[in-house]
């Protein structure tokens, strides 16, 4: 039977797309979870068709998966709905060709429903997408663009179990264990791979750009074109992850989003570019010529600030993550702002007017892009409606401010802050935030209950 389709996807997208491409033969279809972490099934090309005309049942129960994609009981997605099935739709304008793969398969992203269409509260994308028919009702257009910081890594580990930058695709040559930023010799060895990571871009429809050799040993940045449709950002990031590390096994190395995988060296950030347009398509951050910053930046960078403590969990989101933030590691560790600044969380950067925007740099690669925007759209709009003063730039080195005692300090206290947040339970909505901060409390305690190796080098043979 065929129902409508409540995420507006429509048959003949389907149709259009398996005319135009009969050598494809199966397709992933995916849908993420409050980790990111896209879960879903390959179809064959024959039942593509009924996704398109009646969705496809899915268990509830995969949106309440830890990391380990373990239930979460505590979500009440598993055995509070005798883990039964919802319905999960295509996103319209998702079904894409995949880079590289015999037999060709395609890709389509999937959103999660109740039976009777209403928006799953427990998908983090019907979390953003909350959050920007909010801008809407109040005449305005969030538009932005995420950048992907990631290390490519050997696929073993070295002699004491630590992770190791991969050697040269191009010919085998084998890694430096210093700083390369900026080095346009050092991406030469990796060109094979970045080909075929721009190659799957374009088959995706994502205008992948410029590619970094970061600061640390092995890593690396892609960034991304604005997006007009924030959405749509998100969605590149997402897709630009599976196409990263698709491409990255495909040449024999492991592609890593980790924030932290190497203790001496930066981490990888997820910036998140925002700007917020008017129904007349004016950015209305941008200031007249030798005026002064508008009060709608000023009052969305004080929302952020007011906001980004009790929100640390979305941004940093795993054990990991917490190691990310350290003085000196181009990682913010205060809720400072300024303008052409890398030290600060909020960063104003120097450009055209007409392009004005916020560069948001808490997040970790690691990080849901989904939960940050939902997270980051709801700051500003909490700035922009209660006027809030984001109080006086930070010149200089933000790392030398003082105010670091209300960022907290670890995992844990992140967790605890969510939890209690009322800004953050309107953000995501209730049910994904009760979904995402059980999830997070379950993963703590499996962490907290396991002996690493650390104990033992600490204290085996001292104590």
């Amino acid at each position: 039977m065929t129902q409508p389709c409540p995420s507006g996807a429509t048959l003949t997208e389907a149709e259009d797309f398996l005319n135009a491409h009969p050598e494809v033969e199966a397709v992933d279809i995916v849908l993420h979870d409050s980790n990111g972490i896209g879960r879903g099934k390959i179809i064959r090309r024959h039942e593509l068709l009924a996704l398109y005309k009646s969705g496809r049942h899915i268990p509830i129960s995969i949106l309440g998966l830890d990391i380990c994609s373990e239930d979460v009981h505590e979500t009440g997605l598993c055995w509070d709905h005798g883990d039964g099935d919802l319905r999960a739709w295509p996103i319209p304008g998702s079904l894409k060709l995949l880079h590289n793969t015999q037999p060709a398969r395609a890709e389509v992203l999937l959103s999660m429903y109740e039976l009777d269409g209403r928006p799953m509260g427990s998908d983090p994308r019907h979390a953003m997408q909350r959050q920007v028919d909010a801008f809407a009702a109040r005449g305005l257009k969030p538009a932005g663009a995420f950048e992907l910081e990631f290390f490519l890594l050997a696929n073993e580990r070295d002699a004491y179990g630590r992770v190791k930058p991969a050697s040269d695709v191009l010919d085998g040559r084998a890694p430096t264990y210093r700083t390369d930023v900026y080095s346009v010799d050092h991406l030469q060895g990796m060109l094979p791979l970045f080909n075929d990571i721009y190659a799957g871009a374009k088959k995706a429809g994502i205008n992948a750009e410029t590619v970094i050799s970061e600061f640390a040993p092995g890593q690396y940045e892609l960034t991304l074109n604005y997006r007009e449709d924030i959405m749509q950002a998100a969605d590149d990031l997402v897709c630009l992850k599976r196409i990263v590390r698709q491409q990255a096994r495909a040449h024999g190395v492991t592609a890593c989003f980790m924030a932290k995988p190497i203790e001496e060296h930066p981490g990888s950030g997820m910036h998140f570019h925002v700007s917020v347009q008017n129904q007349a398509g004016r950015n209305i951050f941008a200031e007249e010529p030798g005026a002064g910053w508008t009060d709608t930046l000023l009052h969305a960078l004080g929302g952020l600030r007011q906001t980004m403590v009790e929100s640390m969990l979305v941004f940093a989101p795993h054990l990991n993550s917490w190691r990310r933030f350290a003085n000196q590691s181009y990682a913010p560790v205060n809720t400072a702002w300024g303008v052409n600044n890398r030290s600060v969380a909020l960063r104003v950067p120097e450009g055209d007017l007409k392009s004005r925007r916020i560069e948001h740099r808490p997040a970790g690669v690691d990080a849901n892009p989904y939960l940050v925007g939902a997270t980051v759209l709801a700051g500003i709009l909490y700035g922009l409606d209660n006027k809030i003063d984001p109080g006086p730039q930070t010149k200089g080195n933000a790392y030398e401010t003082e105010d670091r005692a209300n960022i907290p300090r670890d995992w844990r206290e992140a967790i605890d802050a969510a939890k209690a947040s009322e800004f953050l339970k309107t953000a995501l909505g209730a049910d994904m935030h009760r979904t995402f901060t059980e999830v997070k409390a379950a993963e703590y305690a499996r962490v907290a209950r396991t002996i690493s190796n650390v104990d033992f080098d600490l204290y085996l043979h001292t104590i």
